[in-house]
């Protein structure tokens, strides 16, 4: 009998890529948000309330994550400041800004220090899923 050998789905699926992600936003309940979110999808996160805080961590090992998301406002430290300042280590990670809404000459800026991806808030599930697929 010329029996043809089974592979499971999971096995011949493309695996997904997971990050090790620093996620900075002044907003509680965003951070937890995010936490779940990621989290489902098999990333590890390490979330910050402060664009200051988050900055000391990256000092200590920028080599702990491979992606940075930030959100823009902030209230001692804003994501720009915090991604001008980041850049002067040595930081091999991805970036993502999250924001409400950004000046011409924010967006520029962030532009202009290599921001993998600007997304506007409200970000849907499946809008970042696309988007970290992407990086």
């Amino acid at each position: 009998m010329n029996e043809t050998p089974t592979t499971p789905l999971a096995a011949t699926a493309t695996p997904r890529k997971t990050f090790r992600v620093l996620y900075v936003d002044d907003m509680r309940e965003l951070r937890e948000l995010a936490q779940i979110l990621l989290g489902r999808d098999g990333h590890t996160v390490e979330c910050m309330d402060d664009g200051r805080v988050a900055l000391t961590r990256l000092r200590q090992n920028p080599g702990d994550f491979d992606l940075l998301i930030t959100d823009h406002h902030m209230p001692s430290m804003n994501g720009l400041e915090l991604l001008r300042r980041v850049r002067e280590l040595p930081y091999q990670g991805k970036v993502i800004i999250f924001c409400s809404e950004l000046s011409r000459e924010v967006n520029q800026s962030y532009r202009d220090l290599k921001v993998d991806e600007i997304l506007y808030k409200p970000i849907l599930p499946a809008e970042l899923r696309k988007v970290l697929a992407t990086l």
